[in-house]
């Protein structure tokens, strides 16, 4: 192979061989997390009322309202974890208008195209997230 087509071909792999990121690869991540963002805002503008209807007229015993407040409580937590969701948009969208998305948060170096395919919101390389994930182990 000659030298010139080797450096390109290095150019395009990040440190760990994974396809580098490019700006045609961050376009799509863009137009990815908008659409995302746009589904997050599009579920979370529905009423909270409208998914569980509470009365308690229609529950003969304790144990129907019982059921009744787990499964409101637990739309509520859903509702928490897509406003979660939507920060981690918007911060990678920020990323994106900064030129920063890709970075890893931690080490400074490319999240893989992989990662970020499976998970566009990723702040943390694979390795920085392993070790993330030991610690939380590890700590409890």
């Amino acid at each position: 192979m000659a030298q010139g087509a080797r450096r390109a071909l290095d150019e395009r792999l990040d440190q760990r061989g994974e396809k580098a990121l490019k700006k045609r690869d961050v376009q799509k991540f863009q137009k990815l997390l908008l659409a995302q963002r746009e589904q997050v805002l599009g579920h979370s503008k529905r009423p909270l009322s409208e998914e569980i209807q509470v009365d308690p007229d229609d529950f003969p015993d304790e144990i129907d309202i019982a059921s009744s407040e787990v499964n409101l409580q637990f739309a509520g937590r859903l509702r928490e974890r897509e406003q979660g969701l939507l920060a981690k948009i918007n911060t990678a969208l920020e990323k994106i208008e900064r030129g920063e998305y890709g970075a890893c948060i931690s080490c400074g170096e490319e999240i893989g195209v992989k990662r970020l395919k499976a998970r566009p919101v990723a702040e943390l390389c694979i390795d920085c997230k392993s070790e993330q994930e030991k610690l939380e182990r590890r700590t409890g």
